[in-house]
């Protein structure tokens, strides 16, 4: 079935969270939301404090600290990437005053009437644009979230009807957003490799000129949180995912750990890291991507901002050699990358089924 443009799936005439509100009844919420109930999140579950240690890396140990220092941020982050697939990096070197603009903007964006985000559809087939993604079908379930996402590297990628003009400074605060980001994955990159015994430059002479999006979440309070899911399970197909948790947000990023979703609590002026699907790959599976949802709040409102950051699609991707090996043997086939990206973009999110594309059965 051909890709159907979000316009295109109606709940009730609605297809906008936001606009749920403003109807007759805004405490019931429509079936096309409602989860079957193996999918619905057990939100008075207890997870104790042992499980929930997700490691946080200081990233300014690892420009500027000494060699012990170094080498203990490079451990967690080894550790991070085999046990976890997630870490939060303080110290990171971004401007907090530009992290409080990118949210300022992207709010002002959703709040803004929906005649005025409609301006910029999102197209069927892509994840650029306002609405939401990696929907197929009438029948399939919709998360509780309004989601706006932009390509931005490299530039040909962009879609320029679909920057907004309002707010006025929203253009300028995502590019210079984007560069810090971009910054940011260049320099984690290298220090995931020093961590896997390689060369440092590993990935950037392998990627070519990284792909880079962002994407904005914007998932509103619902009366029942308890059956509907901000955003399906799924991993990236990203090699990095960078994560901003908008401050005063309700705590909604869960990761899935021993079969048990682990909720992430945002570390103050922290970014959370995870691991895509491409790294995984490149690894031969010792560093994993991992399954991640979000959940929803009653009374809080969440926001959060996405960078991805991936090898350029013309980039033919297999595990490295030297970490295959007769007790790690090959797991994943050579593949180009704009045919998996491709893949990944023309399904709808179901945990980690999209790296079927790569396994070696």
């Amino acid at each position: 079935m051909a890709p159907m443009p979000i316009s295109d799936v109606k709940v009730g005439h609605i297809d906008d969270v936001q606009e749920l509100k403003n109807t007759k009844s805004p405490q019931i919420i429509p079936e096309r939301f409602i989860r079957d109930s193996t999918e619905r999140p057990k939100l008075d579950k207890t997870i104790h404090p042992s499980c929930n240690n997700i490691p946080v890396i200081d990233f300014s140990k690892l420009c500027n600290g000494n060699k012990d220092d170094f080498c203990s941020e490079i451990f967690k982050i080894k550790i991070s990437c085999e046990e976890w697939g997630f870490f939060q990096v303080i110290n990171h070197e971004i401007d907090l005053e530009l992290l409080e603009k990118i949210e300022k903007v992207a709010m002002e964006f959703f709040m803004m009437p929906l005649e005025e985000k409609k301006k910029y559809p999102m197209s069927p087939g892509t994840v650029q644009g306002y609405g939401q993604a990696f929907v197929f079908s009438e029948n399939q379930k919709l998360d509780w979230c309004n989601m706006f996402a932009l390509g931005l590297e490299p530039h040909y990628l962009r879609n320029p009807k679909l920057w907004p003009t309002k707010p006025s400074d929203f253009s300028e605060t995502v590019e210079v957003y984007s560069r810090e980001i971009r910054k940011l994955c260049k320099n984690l990159l290298k220090y995931i490799a020093v961590s896997l015994e390689c060369n440092e430059d590993v990935f950037e002479e392998m990627f070519g000129v990284a792909v880079q999006a962002v994407r904005m979440n914007y998932y509103p309070a619902c009366p029942r949180p308890d059956l509907v899911l901000g955003l399906s399970p799924h991993s990236d197909g990203s090699a990095l995912t960078v994560l901003q948790q908008g401050k005063g947000s309700s705590v909604g990023l869960q990761i899935l750990k021993h079969n048990t979703w682990i909720p992430v609590h945002p570390v103050p002026n922290a970014l959370v890291i995870n691991i895509g699907d491409t790294i995984e790959v490149l690894t031969n599976g010792r560093y994993k991507s991992v399954e991640h949802r979000a959940v929803t709040h009653r009374e809080k409102d969440r926001l959060s901002i996405v960078t991805f950051y991936a090898p350029s699609y013309e980039i033919e991707l297999g595990p490295m050699q030297e970490l295959v090996d007769d007790s790690n043997p090959c797991k994943y086939r050579r593949y180009n990358h704009g045919e998996y990206s491709k893949h990944y973009v023309t399904n709808k999110l179901q945990g980690k089924r999209t790296l079927e594309f790569a396994k070696i059965n």
